[in-house]
């Protein structure tokens, strides 16, 4: 088929460093584009390898500038990386506000680095619903490591935890009470919490609060238990200790055979996304939804329940419970 082959050829493209291309499959994604799916049969001969990092925190702790300090100490040993930076929607444009990239020009003219911002589009949880898709191109492109840094909402970045192998939680002195964090649920999904700007006054405050929050935690055996990591992502430093709990963490991934369970749900919850995404656009394509506006007007008037109501709808038979 005449897209298969054109798929083929721009993901081919991508794999040998053109930017341009990558950029392309990556606009598909966003746009829905019916090219879509050809690229993704394309794509499937290329597993990749890449690790996926997570960057999450409250507006204001400096995920942009960690992100960048280790997009630096990973191309200091040569590796290719990717950053999939999901800024908030422009209420103007519809377009990402490109804030993360004003502030990574160090590695604009940099080959082994691609950069690409994506607009929220209101999606909820700090992430673009077209980020699933965004990874697996530029996994399959060959890059290796992928920083994916959340939108920066503050009390609803949760989704991260289920999109990357390790999740960075950020934080910072002066963001405001760590307790009412924690009371967010945003410090229940991090494999590796982040003090950045510790050169500033009270970073060790919110470090021992971390600590007490942390010690207070259920322990399971074998599990993971989250470091700390005192860092500075302006002058660099804690960013090698960083780099080095990262890799302690991909190890433990592999050895406690997490890795494949954390991947394995990904592919679920991307699957389950793109199905209930099809039927609901089928069922936005239903002449006139005149079938869908009779059944919400008898549910609202009380003659019918919502059950029967979907039941009705999509043609299904299921009278013994939800």
């Amino acid at each position: 088929m005449l897209a298969d082959s054109r798929a083929a050829a721009l993901v081919a493209a991508a794999r040998d460093g053109d930017a341009r291309s990558l950029a392309r499959l990556i606009s598909q994604v966003e746009n829905g584009s019916p090219e879509l799916r050809p690229v993704m049969r394309a794509i499937t001969q290329y597993p990749g390898h890449a690790r996926v990092v997570g960057l999450t925190g409250s507006p204001g702790v400096g995920k942009s500038t960690v992100t960048a300090a280790l997009v630096r100490a990973y191309r200091a040993i040569a590796l290719r990386v990717a950053v999939l930076a999901v800024d908030p929607t422009s209420p103007f444009t519809g377009g990402a506000l490109l804030g993360d990239r004003v502030r990574m020009q160090d590695h604009a003219v940099d080959r082994g680095v691609f950069i690409r911002s994506m607009a929220s589009r209101g999606h909820l949880g700090g992430l673009a619903v077209a980020a699933p898709q965004a990874l697996r191109i530029l996994d399959a492109a060959g890059f290796d490591v992928i920083c994916v840094e959340t939108v920066g909402v503050g009390q609803a970045e949760v989704e991260i935890a289920s999109l990357a192998d390790t999740t960075l939680v950020i934080t910072a002195p002066g963001m405001g009470d760590s307790i009412q964090a924690a009371k967010a649920g945003i410090l229940e999904i991090a494999d590796i919490f982040v003090v950045n700007k510790s050169d500033r006054p009270g970073a060790q405050e919110v470090v021992r609060d971390l600590r007490n929050m942390l010690a207070m935690a259920r322990q399971v055996e074998g599990a993971w238990k989250p470091p700390i990591v005192s860092a500075s992502a302006t002058t660099g430093d804690g960013i090698d200790e960083l780099a080095g709990r990262l890799d302690q963490h991909w190890d433990w991934l592999a050895e406690s055979g997490e890795r494949e369970q954390r991947r394995l749900a990904r592919a679920r919850e991307e699957v389950s996304a793109i199905a209930v995404a099809e039927v609901r656009r089928q069922i936005g394509a239903l002449p006139g939804q005149s079938r869908l506006d009779d059944l919400a007007a008898q549910v609202a008037n009380g003659k019918l329940d919502p059950y029967s109501a979907a039941d009705d709808l999509i043609g299904t038979n299921n009278s013994d419970g939800p």
